[in-house]
């Protein structure tokens, strides 16, 4: 079948999908609004409450949620990033760095209270790190970003010492998560703690209140922040799981704010009582195969060769709506990465299947492929809510099926990691420094849920990180997306544009900074926004 009628078959399987998938979300919808919108307003004047429609949540602790807005705009760091992404001090009034020794001095700040009125001191931040780095029972996918910590200490209330054993190049970036109290949290087991769903922080803003029958999560400002208090006296964030729900909250007036996929997004444009905010972000999506099963433990050497079965421009143009570009690098819009020679999978059917050939693989009678009497058959699993993610899955299973590999794309309320499933449709960002990638891709890293393993990618990571020089760190981290794409874990398929929306009252978001994954970063200068409704 040539690729004119792929794209007709594609079509009309990604009408009939958009047609059900709008049906249920509509009443999903209803259901939400039900639940949730009038208590929104009830009793209260929200002419100046931001109520953002946002996603599902179980936990609001820095430690154990950095994929959300929330613990950024509750908690503080010792640094923060600006509008450029760059680590700039926040809880540190200042800081010095002993290059003989890898030690870093914090200076906090004195006027520093946490949101139940305690001094912020530095026992906190020594709490804090000490939680990262000698808690072995905690449950956190970024433990390896601290793992060169030695010792944290404190010689006065406002002073902090932070040893390493060797230098590291992104550890300013890791110093913006969010310090966490001692006071409330010392003795506890963080991964249980009733904190998680009641935080206290010393941000912009504290929270009130978690409506768990509600979906909403209730904050106010912070009064006493000891920097710029924000315009905006509330922030309702609305729990929402399906997509199309958040597009449907915005046009009934039950939300403010929103990200959106392309194709909801889209629909906004050109409507005066909404602005659309395009953000660029470093979000990427891709079939990440589990290394733990026994379909590619066997044939881990295939997983390259599917790119090249994957037109990824059609799914950019179809399912992103051109909100975004094709993949080939998981640091393609990192400044340290976007090494065209690591993009080596062109779309060829006919390279396709040579290398197939190759690789020992031979088209069976029904015309898929098999090596050592296996069919090439593997399964993905998508939650079934994430509309952009199922269509994604969905025209990469149909393009290859056209190949002769069998993707078998399976659709789950939440990832089930104990099933057998031989992969997930993943979502990654590292739109800081370009160590963002070390616990995701170094063996047996704290965020390396799939298990991958390359020994050149552990070497060129782990040089990365402990390199100084600018320019050499590029050309490491140059030579890391090639050996990536030579042993990928993942087929990267496209990058997303960060598409929000929000009411035509809601001024001051800022889109100069560079986003992450699921387009998180928004609130970076929240304190600045207003609003007119």
């Amino acid at each position: 079948m040539n690729r004119k009628k792929i794209m007709m078959k594609l079509t009309t399987i990604m009408l009939l999908l958009v047609l059900s998938l709008s049906l249920g979300a509509c009443l999903g919808a209803k259901k939400e609004k039900e639940d949730s919108g009038s208590k929104t307003t009830k009793g209260t004047d929200t002419s100046n409450t931001l109520v953002y429609a946002g996603e599902s949540e179980d936990t609001i602790n820095p430690i154990l949620n950095n994929h959300n807005e929330l613990p950024d705009i509750i908690f503080s760091g010792l640094m923060k990033y600006d509008e450029k992404g760059k680590p700039i001090v926040n809880l540190a009034e200042s800081f010095e760095y002993d290059e003989s020794t890898y030690t870093y001095t914090f200076n906090l700040k004195k006027d520093v209270k946490w949101h139940d009125g305690e001094d912020f001191t530095a026992k906190d931040v020594v709490f804090t790190y000490e939680v990262l780095t000698k808690d072995k029972t905690l449950s956190a996918s970024i433990t390896s970003n601290y793992q060169d910590i030695t010792s944290v200490t404190a010689p006065d209330d406002y002073t902090v010492i932070i040893k390493l054993s060797n230098y590291n190049a992104a550890m300013l970036d890791y110093f913006t998560m969010g310090i966490i109290p001692e006071h409330l949290l010392k003795g506890e087991d963080i991964n249980t703690a009733s904190f998680n769903q009641h935080p206290v922080g010393t941000g912009r803003y504290k929270f009130v209140k978690w409506d768990t029958g509600g979906g909403m999560i209730i904050l106010e400002k912070n009064e006493n922040y000891y920097d710029k208090v924000p315009n905006i006296d509330r922030v309702i964030y609305k729990t929402v799981s399906v997509e199309s729900t958040k597009a449907t909250m915005l046009q009934s007036g039950d939300a403010d704010l929103a990200w959106l996929n392309a194709n909801y997004a889209e629909s906004f444009r050109g409507n005066e009582k909404f602005e659309k905010f395009d953000f660029k972000t470093a979000d990427y999506r891709g079939l990440s195969m589990d290394f733990e099963t026994d379909f590619w433990k066997k044939n881990k050497d295939s997983i390259g060769v599917l790119n090249n079965a994957i037109y990824k421009q059609d799914i950019v143009d179809s399912v992103l709506k051109g909100n975004g570009f094709v993949a080939y690098s998981p640091l393609q819009l990192n400044a340290f990465g976007g090494n065209k020679a690591a993009d080596i999978y062109p779309y060829d059917l006919n390279v396709f299947n040579k290398k197939m050939a190759e690789l020992g693989w031979t088209k069976n009678k029904e015309g898929i492929y098999e090596r050592n009497g296996e069919k090439f058959h593997f399964t993905i699993q998508v939650r079934e809510y994430e509309e952009e993610r199922v269509d994604i899955a969905n025209i990469v299973s149909n393009m290859i099926k056209e190949a002769g590999v069998e993707m078998e794309v399976v659709l789950v309320t939440k990832f089930d990691w104990d099933a057998g499933y031989n992969g997930f449709l993943y979502g990654g960002a590292a739109q800081f420094d370009p160590d963002m990638s070390y616990a995701s891709f170094v063996t047996d890293a704290s965020g390396n849920t799939m298990h991958y393993s390359n020994a050149k990618v552990d070497e060129l990571l782990n040089k990365g990180r402990h390199t100084a020089d600018e320019d050499e760190r590029k050309s490491i981290y140059h030579e890391f997306e090639v050996a990536y794409a030579e042993q990928p874990g993942i087929v990267l398929v496209a990058y997303l544009d960060g598409n929000y929306v929000g009411i035509s009252g809601l001024e001051g978001l800022d889109t100069s900074r560079v986003l992450g994954h699921h387009a998180v970063g928004v609130m970076w200068n929240i304190e600045e926004w207003k609003l007119n409704k």
